[in-house]
């Protein structure tokens, strides 16, 4: 579906620059918003809640080369401590 939308010029450039941020288009960030506003709303109470919406988002097992979560947390930890 495509629809067209007549933005404020100050909500735009704002928009615009939480986009850049992140390395996203305008557009791509508008429709990242709109997919997380469950999330935003507050809509997700428990534990289980945002579990099933990370899961349906695609974000958990989405790193499959990590196999050991708290080993590899570790690595990170100590990389970042002997810079």
């Amino acid at each position: 579906m495509t629809i067209t939308l007549d933005l404020p010029q100050e909500l735009e450039q704002e928009l615009s620059v939480e986009a850049g941020k992140i390395s996203l288009s305008l557009p791509e960030y508008i429709l990242q918003l709109l997919a997380v506003r469950k999330f935003l709303e507050g809509q997700l109470r428990t534990g289980a809640e945002l579990v099933s919406y990370w899961q349906s988002e695609g974000l958990i097992n989405s790193r499959p080369e990590i196999r050991d979560s708290q080993e590899y947390a570790r690595q990170i930890r100590y990389v970042a401590e002997h810079r």
